[in-house]
């Protein structure tokens, strides 16, 4: 009889334990925003367009709430995956984000403190007894001041368990797009990119948005490899050189030996890089690469937790405005971004409040799902915005 167990208790010695910092190895660049909503999928000008930007709040570029991941060396989940879990591997599970009200700039160097959380196991219909495990993320700039707070949660599953209750062989294929169809999404992709511009350097004021309002749907996709292979370039630790990695060892962590390689490996990058890149070796291939992908439980390639979350933050910003903020999000990943597929954002205004700072804020409920109703994450935020 297969043993069906899952072994967590090495995960006992971490918690609450800060494990090494992230930290770039030169100053950020109005390039590294650039890219990053390029990647995103996020046109806002604010974040990409130096004449728009100067016309506005900041004077000049500024990266979105979103992008203080990218300041990591491993999406976020450092703390959250640490410790030994045999024949395991890891999938995002949800972030929950709290931000206190720094901006980041070109010429800011991030540093972020990782700290192990807590864990529980569950039983899964997708892999069986399967590990939830939470860690902290403290991002700061180079003043200290605490910019953002990141609770990651991974989730840890044994490998063997996953491929055999995985029965996805009819989801092998990409759904097809016929040249209408793609046209009508283009349309109606631009409702949202419109809603920005009309927006412009306006201020949508908390005495005008009552509780029932709906934001205009947000669409992208169809997701590609092509895609996914872009917003993984946009995390700058998969850049060559590009991060203090103070090394992570995959074989300790219980990856399997097909998954384990050389990903963030500082010696090797100077050896071989090639070999620590995530998008051909390792854990991470299974983004990029059908077969990988199966190995793991999924039935094609699929995008990254961490964008999702991005997506999620990006969403209510661009509806915010630059006058308005997330103060708090805390979303939930349900399944991830498959090639083929479309992502469709919908959320609504479910309370208005002043919080106990003092800050005036709404609440809204998100919803994102695939073009056949597949819920992909859930999310609930509170975004602080100006009054009259």
């Amino acid at each position: 009889m297969t043993d069906k167990t899952l072994d967590c208790s090495d995960l006992d010695k971490y918690m609450g334990k800060p494990i090494d910092p992230a930290r770039m190895k030169e100053p950020l660049h109005n390039n590294d925003f650039r890219r990053w909503v390029q990647a995103m999928h996020y046109p806002n000008l604010l974040h990409y367009d130096t004449d728009f930007a100067a016309e506005g709040r900041y004077g000049k570029l500024v990266a979105p709430q979103s992008f203080a991941v990218s300041c990591d060396d491993g999406h976020g989940a450092g703390p959250a995956c640490v410790g030994f879990i045999k024949d395991s591997h890891l999938l995002f599970g949800g972030d929950e984000w709290w931000f206190y009200g720094p901006k980041i700039y070109a010429g800011d160097e991030i540093t972020n403190e990782k700290i192990p959380f807590d864990y529980v196991v569950k039983e899964t219909g997708f892999a069986g007894p399967t590990c939830f495990q939470r860690g902290d993320n403290f991002y700061r700039n180079q003043n200290g001041e605490l910019i953002a707070k990141q609770r990651s949660t991974a989730i840890r599953y044994r490998q063997d368990l996953a491929a055999e209750k995985a029965d996805n062989s009819d989801q092998y294929d990409d759904p097809e797009w016929t040249d209408a169809q793609i046209e009508e999404l283009e349309t109606k992709k631009y409702d949202y990119i419109k809603m920005m511009h009309e927006l412009g350097h306006g201020k949508r004021y908390w005495d005008d948005v009552s509780v029932g309002d709906k934001l205009v749907t947000r669409i992208f996709g169809p997701h590609t490899i092509a895609s996914f292979t872009t917003e993984w370039r946009a995390y700058l630790f998969t850049i060559w050189g590009g991060t203090h990695r103070p090394g992570i060892d995959l074989e300790a962590m219980g990856y399997t030996k097909d998954m384990v390689g050389h990903e963030n490996d500082p010696v090797m990058e100077r050896d071989n890089p090639e070999w620590t890149d995530g998008a051909y070796f390792g854990p991470s291939r299974g983004h990029l690469f059908p077969r990988w992908a199966r190995y793991i439980g999924m039935p094609r390639a699929y995008g990254y937790g961490a964008s999702m979350g991005a997506w999620i933050l990006d969403y209510l910003n661009g509806w915010a405005g630059e006058w308005g903020q997330v103060v708090h999000c805390n979303s939930s990943y349900r399944g991830p971004a498959l090639t083929g597929d479309i992502t469709i954002m919908d959320a609504e205004v479910v309370d208005k409040m002043v919080d106990e700072e003092g800050r005036n804020v709404v609440q809204v409920k998100v919803a994102m799902t695939t073009q056949t109703g597949t819920v992909m994450a859930t999310a609930k935020a509170e975004i602080e915005l100006p009054t009259k």
